[in-house]
Order: C-alpha cells, then sequence, then structure tokens
C-alpha cells in the first residue's frame, strides 16, 4: 500500500490529512509526468540522431577560391568529429564531464578540421566517444551509448563510436575520428562500414587530444569508396596521380583462424574479385605470427614460451602486449597529474585501465620502442612497394548491449592480438565491410606499408565494387553436400592420414583423413587425427570444430579435449581451454600435459 492511501485509510475523518494527501499526490503524479515526458523526449533525440552526437552545431566551410583555383573536392559534404578534435570556442570533453569541466574552451581548431572546411566540407557536430578514448565497446555511461543502426541490440565498438554510428545512421557522409589500439577499425567493423586508419604521422595531430603519441592517428568512416578517397586526398595532401603498380595480397591464415571472420569464403571473395582487375597478382598465403617471431629478434623478450602454442601465436600475443605497454606508458605520461588531482568519475572498465596504467613502471621503454622500429620495417621487408596484407579486422564480428564479455580482460586480449598489427609497425590499414555472417557485419582489412596510403586509397577503390558484387553471390551459394561409404575403405584412408602425419605432411594428412570422414561420419578418432593435423598447420578453428565433433561421439576421448585445450589456447579463449584441460585431467589424472597447461593457464589469467 502506497504512502499516501495509508495517510487516507489513518485520518480519512481529518480535512486538513486530505489536503495534504491530495497535495503529495498531486505532486507525485506531476514528477511522473515530467519524467515519462523527459524519457519520450530522450527517445525522440535517440531516434533522430541514434545517440551518436554529444554536441550539434554548424561549422561553414571556406569560402570557395575564385577561378582559376580549382572547385573544392569535399563541396558539399558534411562531416561530423569525435569529442576528442579541438574546435575554437568549445570545450573538448574527451568522452568524459569531469575532463569538460576541467578544462577551457579552445582557442584553435584542429588542423585536420581545418583542413576540411578548407576544401567544402560543413561540420555539424561532435559525437559520442569511449572515456579518455580508451575502450573498445563504444559505451559511455556518461553520455549514453550510440545506437549500432545495422544492430540495435548491439554496441557500436569505440572508441569513435558515436563517429561510426553517424555514417552508419546516413546522418553525414564522413566522420572523423582517431585510432589508437582500434578506435576507427572496430565500430566500423561492427558497424558495417569503411574506415581508413592511415599512416602514423601523416595527419597532423595538432589539436587533437593525446592518448599515446606513438600509436594515435587521425582517420575517417564513409559508407561511400569515393568519398573515402577524397577526404584521404584533402587530409593527407595527396597528388592526383602516380605510377602505376602491380599489386601482391597476401593472406594472413593464422590470422583468420582467431577470428568468426570465414577464410574460406573471404579468399574467395577477394580473388574472384581481383580476377579481372589488370596489374593484381594470384594472391599469396603466409603464417604471419611465424613471419614477426622470426624478424622481431626484440619481441622474445615480452612472450613467455609455451610448448603447447603453435606457430607464432605467443608472437602475436607479445606484440599485442608491447602495444599495451606503450599506450600505458604514453597515457601516464601525458594525464597522470590529472587523473590524480580530479579524480574523475569513470566507468569500471575504464576505472581499471587507467589504474593499470597509472600504477605501471616499465623498465623497459627501449625495448617498446625498438620493437616498433623493427615491426615497421619487417613490414616494409614483407610487403615492399606493392603488397597488401589481408587481415580479419576483429576477432569477433559484435556484442551485445551491456554485455560483460565486453568488459573482460580476454575479450581485450583476444581483440588486441589482430590491432596491434597496424598500430605498432604505423602502418596504414583500410576497413571493408563484406556483408554479415550470421546476423552480425563482418569486414576485412588490408593493410599496406608505412607511407602507402595513397597507394592503399586507390586499391580500395579499384576493388570495392567488385568485392560488394561477389558477396552478394556468395551469399546466396549452398553448400556441398558430404557423401557416405564403406568401413574398411575409411580405415585404410586413416592408416595413410597417419604416415602422413608422421612424415610431417601435414595438408596431405588432412587431405586422407577428410577423405576417411566423408566415408564414416561416426568415427572420432577420424575427427580427432584431423584436428592434431590441423593444429601443426595452424588451423585453430577447424582444429576446434574437428574436437567438438569427435568428444561428441566420444565423451571420454582425453587426447580431442587435450587438443581443443591447446586450438582453444591458441585462439586465446583461456577459460575454455582451461576447462579443456581440467576434463582431461577428470578422466587422466595423472596426464602431466593437461596438468601443466591447466596450471600456466591460470597463471596466465591471474
Amino acid at each position: 500500500m502506497s504512502k499516501a492511501l495509508k495517510l487516507i485509510k489513518v485520518n480519512a475523518s481529518n480535512p486538513k490529512v486530505w489536503v495534504v494527501v491530495i497535495g503529495v499526490s498531486v505532486a507525485g503524479i506531476v514528477i511522473l509526468a515530467e519524467t515519462q515526458r523527459r524519457k519520450r523526449n530522450a527517445k525522440a533525440l535517440l531516434s533522430k540522431d541514434f545517440g551518436a552526437f554529444i554536441k550539434r552545431f554548424e561549422i561553414l566551410p571556406f569560402p570557395q577560391p575564385p577561378p582559376p583555383a580549382a572547385k573544392q573536392t569535399l563541396a558539399g559534404l558534411t562531416f561530423a568529429i569525435s569529442d576528442i578534435f579541438d574546435v575554437k570556442d568549445y570545450v573538448t570533453g574527451f568522452g568524459n564531464p569531469d575532463w569538460e569541466r576541467t578544462h577551457g574552451e579552445a582557442d584553435k581548431t584542429a588542423v585536420a578540421v581545418t583542413a576540411l572546411l578548407k576544401n567544402g566540407a560543413t561540420c555539424v557536430g561532435k559525437t559520442v566517444m569511449d572515456e579518455l578514448g580508451l575502450g573498445i565497446s563504444g559505451e559511455n555511461m556518461h553520455y549514453g551509448t550510440p545506437v549500432n543502426p545495422q544492430m540495435p541490440s548491439y554496441v557500436p565498438g569505440g572508441s569513435s563510436s558515436g563517429s561510426a554510428v553517424a555514417v552508419a545512421a546516413e546522418l553525414v557522409d564522413f566522420a572523423l575520428g582517431t585510432d589508437t589500439m582500434g578506435g576507427l577499425r572496430i565500430p566500423a567493423s561492427f558497424c558495417g562500414i569503411l574506415s581508413f586508419r592511415p599512416s602514423h604521422g601523416a595527419i597532423s595531430t595538432i589539436g587533437v587530444l593525446p592518448n599515446s603519441q606513438s600509436l594515435d592517428t587521425v582517420g575517417w568512416f564513409t559508407r561511400d569508396p569515393s568519398i573515402l578517397h577524397r577526404v584521404g586526398h584533402a587530409l593527407l595532401r595527396l597528388n592526383a596521380v602516380e605510377p602505376r603498380r602491380t599489386r601482391r595480397l597476401i593472406f594472413a591464415d593464422d590470422l583468420f583462424q582467431l577470428s568468426n571472420v570465414p577464410k574460406q569464403k573471404t579468399a574467395y571473395v577477394v580473388s574472384k574479385a581481383i580476377e579481372n582487375l589488370s596489374g593484381y597478382e594470384p594472391p599469396k598465403n603466409m603464417n604471419f605470427g611465424q613471419y614477426i617471431a622470426s624478424n622481431i629478434p626484440s619481441l622474445k623478450g615480452f612472450h613467455e614460451p609455451s610448448a603447447t602454442v603453435h606457430n607464432g601465436t605467443s608472437a602475436l600475443r607479445a606484440l599485442s602486449s608491447v602495444m599495451v605497454s606503450l599506450q600505458r606508458y604514453e597515457f601516464k605520461t601525458n594525464h597522470e597529474e590529472w587523473i590524480k588531482s580530479v579524480k574523475p568519475r569513470l566507468a569500471s572498465d575504464v576505472s581499471e585501465y587507467v589504474l593499470a596504467a597509472v600504477n605501471s613502471a616499465p623498465g623497459y621503454i627501449k625495448g617498446l620502442y625498438k620493437v616498433r622500429t623493427e615491426m615497421r620495417a619487417a613490414l616494409q621487408s614483407l610487403l615492399k612497394d606493392n603488397g597488401i596484407l589481408v587481415i580479419p579486422t576483429v576477432v569477433e564480428s559484435s556484442l551485445k548491449r551491456n554485455s560483460k564479455r565486453a568488459y573482460s580482460t580476454e575479450f581485450r586480449d583476444q581483440a588486441l592480438v589482430l590491432l596491434s598489427i597496424a598500430s605498432v609497425s604505423g602502418c596504414c590499414q583500410v576497413t571493408i565491410p563484406l556483408g554479415k555472417h550470421g546476423e552480425c557485419p563482418i569486414s576485412v582489412s588490408l593493410i599496406s606499408y608505412h607511407g602507402a596510403d595513397k597507394f592503399l586509397l586507390d586499391t580500395l577503390l579499384d576493388m570495392y565494387s567488385p568485392l560488394q558484387e561477389q558477396v552478394g553471390i556468395v551469399s546466396k551459394s549452398a553448400v556441398l553436400p558430404d557423401t557416405n561409404g564403406n568401413m574398411d575403405a575409411s580405415e585404410l584412408l586413416k592408416e595413410k592420414g597417419n604416415a602422413a602425419f608422421k612424415g610431417k605432411q601435414w595438408n596431405k594428412a588432412v587431405n586422407y583423413y577428410s577423405e576417411a570422414i566423408k566415408l564414416n561420419e561416426i568415427n572420432a578418432t577420424y575427427y580427432g587425427n584431423r584436428a592434431a593435423a590441423y593444429l601443426e598447420l595452424a588451423c585453430f578453428r577447424e582444429a576446434e570444430e574437428d574436437c567438438n565433433r569427435a568428444i561428441s561421439l566420444d565423451k571420454k576421448y582425453v587426447k580431442a579435449y587435450l587438443r581443443r585445450g591447446t586450438a582453444r589456447e591458441s585462439l586465446l579463449h583461456y577459460k575454455e581451454a582451461i576447462e579443456d584441460f581440467k576434463h582431461a585431467l577428470v578422466l587422466e589424472p595423472q596426464n602431466k600435459v593437461a596438468n601443466h597447461a591447466e596450471k600456466r593457464l591460470r597463471k596466465l589469467l591471474s
């Protein structure tokens, strides 16, 4: 019973109480109505701009110069900017109210914003971003989370979430954001749009709040490849013409194993798209983790050797740890004084990250910068003047809003492995949408050497239409059915597979085991053996799937648990890997491999 009704019941005969009660009730109704009105207004505002904007304003472009000057290349286009860029007479908020409260208005506009205004574009406002540029989900507890137009129940990705949403929702033609450890690439992938992270230092960061100077870049989002190209020319001040070069596409097979982006589909789509284009060599394949493990000597000091980690995965982890350590060191240098004096209110995940940065005291700073130098040289050596590395942009296509996984250390660690390549090397990277996998948008990224921005922009413009055409074709294609056959023949094929495995002919072994499976789909050993061969080839997702099938057929198949644990560890799914090794220990308590692996992973997670 409400307080008002209790008063009425106890004092029904007292008219003074009636007056008080009526007053309280009316006030309650007024407050309720006001609350509902505000909620409706907030909902209307959110539906109007998808929660992308933090401030709306209009800055008109510079006047068109008189003839014979060329027409402004961005005339008629609108753009938005993340709340990390200075605009004269506005406070730059850095995604946090305490930062905005403790800082004054900017006296100049950021160089990158000015360049766009000079080229005829109109700025229409500032967009929401992750606090202090540190998040990767795009959620902001102070200003709200922008709504992903592709999937409203999923996060937009961060840190430049509002800028990505403004473009994806067609509120602007393009938008500026920053990318330190994925701030452009993650939201572009999650929202199904294009983004360009330029070579480090190629675009001025004057008038942009610093996060980590060695990693920070100014980049942009668009829906249209020609606008991506035009914005690039305006910001990078590129020459209109340069000599035509052949293009070499190199697929990093092991990196596709870390992602849920289907490698076979992606490779087919890209290969078909360039088939009829002039100047493209047939795509090549490589194990990128092995390459950096062999070509970056300084990286050896940053990872723990592990007997069960295959083919360069430990080197990739080490590269991402170097990136994080470098970012924390420079963030601390830039903002420690403000953090300690203001004690800002931060979201829990951002607060934990800031605390780790402020409390970090790495004694190997020179080593971090040395890895960065060697990484750039290694990419230059691999790609030369015409190479393009093809990788998945992100590990997971997207995450549900308010998901605990978005804030987990495991998710962040997995995401940063792929993102560290361009961030540490300083190379340019373009993110390209490739339709959907299930219900989520997926993308692929092209990386070229430091300074190859025009080459990469031209490549994207060249490839985009045939690429999207092939995406449409492949999305309608059917999967080939399996066949069944004779048991004795399958055993013979298994033995041939075993012989190939012993001879270290891993691909041949996979082919024999696959033929055996076609003839007999209910033999757990065939799947388990093929999983072992896949592990040797660094095909971790395929190995995991085979082990899943083997375990469904035989719940006590210890080797399948061990192999699945190894695959999951290599895919950075540490918690799931621990469960597999624990299960193997239940079945075989004295199993040393499982025991060592389980202890090692627990230590890693702690």
